[in-house]
């Protein structure tokens, strides 16, 4: 996990919440690929490229409003960054805050995100990505980031 690898996560995660698609389709590679666990959505699926994520962003913003990912940890897994992280949301036709931890391995390459594949835990996460529990933290993110 280089420095490299964590600010582009970081950026990443800070377009998500911006809101601005424009911004978090320049943070990914055109290739980009990411899934989301069946655990963790009502309708898990795998989503591509730039039109992948918009179609993501519209399924979320369906629902919820406010929607914000803070990270809580990163794991360096050499090739990859094991992000552990609580995204908070608000319901649109309720108002009712939402919280909801989870994992995710994020891939970087050429300082873009590649690939998102994420997990209900931080344990799954790092298993998924070879990391044995005790491997070194790159800690929270910093304030005013993610």
């Amino acid at each position: 996990m280089s420095l490299a690898d964590v600010e582009a996560v970081r950026e990443a995660l800070a377009a998500f919440n911006s809101g601005d698609l424009d911004r978090v389709v320049a943070a990914l590679r055109p290739d980009f690929e990411g899934s989301v666990a069946p655990e963790l959505s009502a309708e898990p699926d795998t989503y591509r490229g730039a039109e992948g994520i918009q179609r993501y962003f519209a399924s979320f913003r369906e629902a919820f409003e406010q929607i914000r990912f803070e990270v809580e940890e990163l794991i360096d897994a050499g090739d990859s960054v094991v992000v552990g992280m609580r995204m908070t949301a608000v319901g649109k036709l309720t108002g009712i805050e939402v919280e909801q931890r989870n994992a995710g391995v994020w891939t970087v390459r050429e300082g873009k995100v590649a690939r998102v594949q994420t997990f209900v835990t931080v344990a799954e996460a790092r298993a998924a990505a070879g990391v044995p529990q005790r491997a070194r933290s790159a800690g929270a993110a910093r304030p005013g980031h993610g």
